[in-house]
């Protein structure tokens, strides 16, 4: 069987759960011809997948309403002669699976990488958001959930399920391996002392990642507690305010973005915590589990789809302020052995999942009946154990 050409439209390239998901996939997709479009910002990442041979254009879409990027994406779309259109976040499912349409592809795939329970992509959900995604889902074939928890979001929402896919998301698993070295490095950069208690977060500075609760949570602890952040975004300014107004200014890190260095940051932690309350996967979680971490959580749906048993060392919490000071002093401080859930998530099993689904949606009918919704969350994914 020859190759299939496969267009990722995307909506912008910068350093984020979904722009990484993709960068970590293509290498393992060896039956995909892959090619990506950027509608706008194309940003590290881009320049990383160019690096990996990946030809990446950039649209130079404007904003929301700059409808000239269409025939423009149509008409690459055309010129490419592809066989299968991948969208990912809400722009590029808008804009891409209209161009596919109307440039003639059959198949016509989007990943809904970031709808929670009451938001998509850090944005409230509203009436006219979900009338709008409902009608662009349509002239799709397929859209990938990224955890069974958002599959039934999407269910819920009136998305057809004979239409949802269940692949998850991947990590890298040995990459994310604790390194004793890497521990001592990190924290001498940094300037945390060898026996500090260092809790981590990971993510972008946004409110909904609820980081003022970390912050205000460590003020809370002893003197030799200190907050590793790791992530950037438009709330720096105000929980570097709310640092210093709980008297914690100085036990902050502050990392930044990161993408190389997230494993040796990783290793730098003792106990990692998500204190956000709406999660679509989770995927920071799982690569705390990687890197051995005790980890706590407020929500996450790659656990929450599992047994508990398949991943002993997260234990799931309130997310109030005293709920997670009252969390971090029954840690434990001491590695644990890379749990069965981490297994799970291995990136060349997601991307063997998704190169399948591309050969079986371009070889067969389209839009036709399809197996339950469940199908893909018990096949292969969770080898027939039962949700919670």
């Amino acid at each position: 069987m020859s190759a299939l050409k496969v267009l990722h439209v995307i909506t912008g390239l910068g350093i984020g759960g979904a722009e990484q998901q993709l960068r970590l996939l293509l290498p393992h997709m060896d039956r995909v011809r892959s090619s990506v479009v950027a509608l706008t910002n194309p940003g590290p990442v881009a320049d990383a997948l160019r690096a990996e041979g990946v030809p990446v254009i950039h649209l130079g879409m404007r904003g929301n309403r700059d409808l000239s990027a269409l025939p423009r994406l149509t008409r690459l779309i055309r010129r490419g002669a592809f066989d299968v259109v991948h969208t990912h976040l809400y722009r590029a499912c808008l804009y891409g699976r209209v161009a596919a349409r109307l440039a003639g592809v059959r198949t016509i795939v989007a990943t809904e990488h970031s709808l929670g329970a009451a938001q998509i992509e850090g944005r409230p959900l509203s009436a006219g958001a979900r009338a709008l995604y409902l009608a662009g889902e349509r002239l799709g074939t397929a859209t990938v959930a990224v955890s069974g928890t958002v599959a039934r979001r999407l269910a819920g929402w009136g998305v057809r399920p004979s239409r949802i896919r269940v692949v998850p998301n991947g990590i890298d698993v040995p990459r994310f391996a604790f390194d004793p070295a890497a521990r001592r490095a990190a924290r001498r950069r940094l300037g945390l002392a060898p026996g500090a208690y260092v809790v981590g977060g990971v993510g972008r500075l946004a409110p909904g990642k609820r980081f003022d609760v970390l912050i205000r949570a460590v003020a809370a602890l002893p003197e030799d507690a200190r907050l590793l952040l790791v992530g950037e975004g438009g709330e720096r300014e105000r929980l570097e305010r709310t640092a210093r107004e709980c008297g914690a200014a100085d036990r902050v890190v502050w990392a930044g973005a990161v993408d190389r260095e997230l494993p040796g940051l990783l290793s730098a932690m003792d106990v990692f915590v998500s204190a956000s309350a709406d999660e679509a996967f989770g995927l920071a979680i799982v690569e705390a589990l990687a890197a051995g971490l005790p980890v706590r959580y407020v929500a996450c749906p790659a656990l929450e789809d599992l047994p508990p048993e398949e991943a002993p060392g997260a234990r799931r919490i309130g997310g109030t302020v005293p709920e997670v000071v009252a969390a971090l002093e029954s840690v434990v401080r001491e590695r644990h052995a890379v749990p069965a859930a981490v297994r799970r998530y291995d990136i060349a099993r997601s991307a063997q999942r998704l190169t399948s689904l591309y050969e079986r949606l371009h070889n067969g009918p389209h839009n036709g009946p399809h197996d339950d919704l469940y199908d893909d969350l018990y096949d292969g994914l969770y080898d027939g154990a039962s949700c919670r």
